[in-house]
């Protein structure tokens, strides 16, 4: 059971019922286990395979998470089954296996998640920037752009099914160099063994590889990807600095010469670590723009969902000149107008102008605050559709406002009475649309 002490949740036992308590096998703190349903609680998420919810699991809460910390303690926790989901790929480029734990191993995978990261965080390289506290994607991206103008050569990395294919063995060889936690050791070994259930309900047995999406997996690749990648790329090539974002990477070279060199190099030891580089999509990229006017068959790559290349800039004192810079991808942006037709907005005539901005804002804003770092005016086509969509509402809503002109006179009244409605009107000019 649980009671309340200092403001959170924690474990005890009914006044009354004051037998001892059988001696655990680890001493994990229960504390741990309620910061790590928070966690959980804050991140939400799908159902498992025993389809619970995070509203159902709050029904009961203090016996769920009793049971959990009872299990761990004791040494008799086993993860159930992991629910695989199929995730199209851009342009039919087939599927990714996303793997979706049940509630209560999401809050166990956390416990053992936040433990190693802790222990973990000092040693990790400051460019490795996936699921790190104080650093971000756009940090990774920024920092790129920089680097991107001092050197002329980047090498973009592509670890092929590094999810499902990366080794057990050295997974847990990386765990064991950061702690000798036996009970972290353990349930390291039982959640990569945890078998995945398909979408037509089959068990997969596996013997490689960490569902992608489970609570773990962010710091287990971490923890491989330093040693395997980043302390290795470190010490053998000093002057070649990188960015990492989980299995993402890009390393930048003075030449051309460096970056094959380094590339090999690269290739020989993601083969020793049991992995391999997707042949088509690892390559070298010239940073060309104004100043550098060599010729190469790649000048473009894109990392984290940013197109670097070659992009009209302004210097201060105005003048126009040619720049290697990220901006939103076109992948990215035709992901992002696949969610917004699939969103049907025109059709959500039951809602008002005020539901509509609750329900898009936050949305908008949040592609916005992301793809809105570096070079904005790449999604200005993406933030029009809205606009065009909501259009369509008002016309399916209003019938008087069918006709253009009536539409823009009811636009521009609305724009003055609200001129901060929708989020992206920060950016669009709110008249600014395209004509049906």
């Amino acid at each position: 059971m649980f009671v309340r002490s200092t403001g959170a949740l924690c474990f005890g036992r009914k006044r009354g019922d004051m037998t001892k308590l059988q001696a655990k096998s680890f001493d994990i703190p229960k504390q741990l286990v309620w910061e790590a349903y928070r966690k959980v609680a804050a991140n939400k998420g799908a159902p498992g395979v025993d389809e619970e919810t995070l509203r159902e699991f709050e029904a009961d809460l203090k016996n769920n998470l009793y049971r959990i910390w009872n299990r761990m303690s004791s040494g008799s926790y086993f993860p159930p089954p992991v629910r695989a989901v199929e995730i199209p790929k851009p342009h039919n480029r087939g599927v990714r296996l996303l793997g979706v734990p049940t509630i209560s191993d999401r809050v166990a995978q956390t416990v053992v998640a936040m433990y190693l990261g802790e222990r973990a965080e000092p040693r990790f390289h400051p460019d490795s920037y996936g699921y790190r506290p104080g650093k971000a994607a756009w940090d990774a991206v920024g920092a790129c752009r920089q680097r991107c103008w001092n050197y002329d050569w980047v090498i973009d990395l592509d670890v092929q099914k590094f999810f499902d294919t990366v080794p057990w063995h050295l997974v847990v060889k990386a765990v064991e160099a950061v702690t000798d936690c036996r009970w972290v050791l353990l349930y390291v070994r039982r959640w990569l063994a945890a078998s995945l259930q398909m979408p037509d309900g089959a068990l997969v047995e596996r013997d490689k590889g960490t569902p992608q999406g489970s609570a773990a997996s962010p710091i287990l690749t971490n923890l491989f990807m330093h040693f395997a990648f980043d302390i290795w790329l470190a010490r053998r090539f000093p002057d070649c600095p990188f960015e990492r974002f989980a299995d993402d990477a890009v390393v930048h070279c003075r030449t051309r010469r460096q970056a094959e060199e380094v590339m090999a190099a690269i290739t020989e030891r993601m083969e020793q670590v049991g992995l391999r580089l997707h042949p088509d999509k690892t390559r070298i990229v010239y940073c060309k723009d104004g100043k550098r006017r060599g010729r190469h068959e790649h000048t473009s790559f894109t990392f984290l969902g940013f197109t670097f290349r070659a992009r009209g800039a302004r210097s201060k004192n105005g003048r126009r000149f040619s720049s290697f810079l990220p901006a939103m991808s076109t992948d990215a942006l035709q992901a992002k107008g696949d969610e917004l037709r699939k969103m049907r907005i025109h059709r959500r005539t039951n809602l008002t102008l005020d539901d509509l901005a609750r329900w898009l804002n936050p949305i908008v804003r949040g592609w916005m605050n992301y793809y809105g770092k570096f070079y904005r005016s790449a999604m200005y086509s993406l933030l029009l559709r809205v606009s065009s969509y909501l259009k369509r509402w008002a016309a399916k809503k209003y019938r008087r406002l069918r006709t253009h002109k009536s539409f823009q006179q009811w636009w521009a009244g609305l724009i003055d009475r609200q001129p901060g409605l929708f989020a992206h009107w920060k950016w669009i000019r709110a008249a600014y649309w395209p004509a049906a």
